[in-house]
């Protein structure tokens, strides 16, 4: 067999409700549900039992802004989040999402200026929040906004902090995806109005994947990201060719798997079958590690196989 698959190359996405009371099932994504932060320590057993390696972290706050202030706060969702993790399971690598999104009252990844997302007025917010993760205790950040120069800003930021261990997984290469619904549902970030084309890759582009990257790592990324997945497998081996000393890892997003959880409730198709074969085809197109919801899940066909 030319491709392996392991639960050491998966990782966990995490979404934590800083209410107990938005803490629920997540209907258009079966399996999945938003934590609240007392519920965290269980979760990071389960997850450090089954041999996945890390986790990445996306909040929910109580409330919203213009600014998303409540990405930064020291006691934000995932400031609290980050320690509750640490303090259960140490050995697990933890990995926060940075971007606005979740914490604007628009919706949108940055701050607006006209109706259009300011690119530089965002960077140093998107510094700012990485650094409170990374005082929290999170050994990965992971820039998500597709701001240009987020990359650089968060480096500077983090080495000014004294916080030079920290790495920097970036969304290096992320689409604008029809795939994304489900997540918006999970992370409540939808758009109150227009989309994020302006910030956000076009599905028909793959040559500007691989400036997009080049940027990133000149900028001092340590990983680069996919995102989605299976659409952009080509995308994933363009970069793993031309980049090959670079840790790569792919993005499985929502859409993906609440499209395999659809279907296999219809008995359309087998889910274990159609989950290991879309890892697999994930990690063969040149994918080091894989986020997915189906981590769990997989890891445990895995054991049994």
């Amino acid at each position: 067999r030319e491709t392996e698959l392991s639960p050491h190359d998966l990782i966990q996405p995490i979404f934590i409700a800083e209410r107990d009371d938005d803490a629920r099932e997540i209907p258009s994504m079966p399996g999945v549900r938003r934590f609240a932060v007392g519920d965290l320590a269980g979760e990071a057993e389960q997850i450090s039992a089954r041999r996945i390696p890390a986790v990445l972290l996306f909040g929910i706050p109580a409330k919203k802004d213009a600014a998303g202030s409540g990405a930064w706060a020291d006691d934000g969702v995932i400031p609290r989040a980050i320690r509750r993790i640490k303090q259960a399971r140490g050995d697990l690598v933890v990995i926060a999402d940075v971007c606005l999104c979740e914490y604007t009252d628009h919706g949108h990844c940055g701050v607006i200026k006209e109706e259009s997302v300011d690119n530089d007025s965002t960077l140093p917010l998107l510094a700012r929040t990485a650094v409170a993760y990374a005082a929290a205790g999170a050994d990965l950040v992971a820039p998500s906004a597709m701001m240009d120069g987020m990359v650089g800003a968060i480096r500077q930021a983090l080495d000014d902090a004294g916080r030079e261990g920290v790495g920097i997984l970036s969304y290096a290469v992320k689409y604008a995806s029809s795939f994304y619904g489900p997540f918006r549902e999970a992370a409540a970030c939808a758009p109150k109005f227009g989309d994020r084309r302006t910030h956000q890759m076009d599905p028909a582009n793959a040559r500007e994947a691989l400036a997009e990257a080049e940027q990133d790592l000149r900028e001092g990324a340590d990983l680069l990201m996919v995102k989605p997945g299976m659409p952009y497998l080509d995308v994933i081996a363009v970069l793993r060719r031309r980049f090959p000393q670079a840790p790569l890892a792919a993005y499985q997003v929502s859409g993906e798997y609440s499209m395999i959880k659809a279907a296999s409730e219809r008995g359309w198709l087998d889910e274990r079958q159609a989950v290991m074969e879309s890892l697999t085809a994930i990690k063969r197109a040149g994918a080091d590690l894989i986020i997915t919801y189906f981590a769990k899940d997989a890891a445990e066909y895995l054991r049994r196989a």
